[in-house]
């Protein structure tokens, strides 16, 4: 391979306490300006609700759910669907059908453990 291509590490699924099965696609040092992760979240779970110091896309790749972000008002989202999440804004999706919801995640810049804030008690 050239240069331009970076070779991938370890990129098999893991389980978050957010409640989500994640596999990171992106998220490398070299690579500082962004990353991109596969989520996967099984019927009937609600994931935590938190907050990331960076911005953040969800791309909604298959199954159907629904959206909170920022307080507001529950959001269904399907195949298709683009949900915005500015930096220090609370969120989380929730999977309303009977298959797993699958969404990518871009970050910008990268996401990283310090960024993320659970906003739930423990």
């Amino acid at each position: 391979m050239d240069d331009a291509t970076i070779r991938s590490g370890n990129r098999e699924e893991f389980w978050i306490r957010e409640r989500t099965y994640i596999t990171e696609l992106i998220n490398d040092s070299e690579i500082p300006d962004f990353s991109l992760a596969d989520s996967r979240v099984e019927p009937g779970v609600r994931t935590e609700l938190h907050s990331l110091d960076v911005n953040e896309w969800y791309v909604i790749r298959s199954g159907q759910g629904r959206m909170e972000v920022g307080g507001a008002p529950w959001a269904d989202v399907a195949p298709g669907d683009i949900v915005t999440i500015p930096a220090g804004v609370s969120q989380r999706i929730e999977n309303t059908g009977p298959e797993d919801l699958i969404f990518q995640c871009v970050c910008v810049p990268r996401f990283s453990v310090d960024s993320y804030q659970s906003l739930e008690e423990d």
